[in-house]
């Protein structure tokens, strides 16, 4: 089925960046830093070095990786971040709000090819055209998905009056929060908001939720959230909710349902900009990007696990069904 696409690029990421007609140097080698949440084997990983090899850049040729910048999941950014920085990478991939803004403060000169669920609204860059400093990457319009992915969350549980969103408090701003309530309201639905800050809160906030009598949970946009989708998952279907998640990649590991763009071609199209800054564009004048192309993947499986029955509406909708 054909991928759909519900939200246009954005001013600036629009604009096609026009980038000198050469290649990498010859002879050199370049230098490239990591600070994200995901190991080596990750797939979204696989992906952006696949990207990268395409467009010449091979690791253990002429791409060396500076060590210990994967599976970066405690809060110790700060320390990681001068580590990196100290060890002079020609580009870095950060994560998300918490380890792009460690960085920021480490270094003003060394490009920072970042991932962020607002890259604006963090603060972490001027805007989506002129992205200023030495910051870009991509900004992947969560606060939206997380609304559409509410929408059609009632619309695959249409009776449900009470519904829960799970969310990052570190990330999530509270404002976010407040228009997903009122736009659950406008709906006829009672929309709880469980925060968590670390992995040891996400099993004892989702039980909450469902002993608080919610019948479905949007498990909002986060790293923390993807990093730990296996627990995720194993726990709203032990409890029997419907639950939907930030990347239709989820659906495929065993949750209810996915929207958004696709994991991996999000790692492709940040590995097209590391290409672009290494050979020579500056983050500073270097549009922030955003996704175009979506997916909603609906799992049957999980749906009969649960023993929940999904509208034939939404599954003629779906890009992809899971039988």
């Amino acid at each position: 089925m054909k991928r759909r696409e519900f939200i246009t690029l954005l001013g600036g990421a629009a604009v096609a960046w026009p980038l000198a007609a050469r290649a990498q140097e010859a002879g050199r080698t370049y230098r490239l830093g990591f600070m994200v949440p995901l190991s080596p084997d990750a797939p979204g990983i696989v992906a952006f070095f696949d990207e990268l090899r395409f467009a010449g850049f091979i690791e253990g040729q002429n791409l060396i990786v500076v060590t210990g910048g994967f599976d970066v999941r405690d809060e110790r950014f700060a320390e990681r971040a001068a580590a990196l920085v100290k060890a002079a990478p020609d580009a870095i991939v950060s994560g998300a709000d918490l380890a792009t803004r460690a960085l920021q403060q480490a270094t003003r000169t060394i490009p920072l090819i970042a991932m962020t669920e607002d890259m604006v609204a963090a603060g972490l860059v001027k805007s989506l055209a002129r992205p200023g400093g030495n910051t870009t990457g991509i900004s992947l319009l969560s606060p939206e998905l997380d609304g559409k992915r509410q929408e059609i969350l009632m619309d695959a549980v249409p009776g449900a009056r009470r519904m829960a969103a799970l969310a990052d408090s570190r990330v999530t701003p509270a404002h976010h929060l407040q228009t997903l309530q009122e736009e659950a309201r406008a709906r006829g639905v009672e929309l709880s908001v469980f925060g968590v800050t670390k992995l040891e809160e996400i099993g004892p906030a989702i039980e909450s939720a469902k002993a608080s009598g919610v019948q479905a949970l949007n498990v909002l946009a986060t790293p923390l959230f993807f990093t730990n989708s296996r627990l995720i998952i194993e726990r709203v279907t032990a409890l029997r909710l419907p639950a939907i998640y930030q990347w239709p990649d989820m659906a495929e590991q065993g949750g209810f349902a996915g929207y958004g763009p696709r994991f991996t071609e999000i790692y492709r199209q940040r590995a097209r900009i590391v290409v672009k800054v290494l050979r020579g564009a500056k983050p500073a004048d270097l549009p922030v990007e955003q996704p175009t192309t979506f997916e909603l993947v609906i799992n049957l499986k999980a749906a009969n696990a649960i023993g929940h029955e999904v509208p034939p509406g939404l599954v003629l909708r779906a890009d992809k069904v899971i039988e």
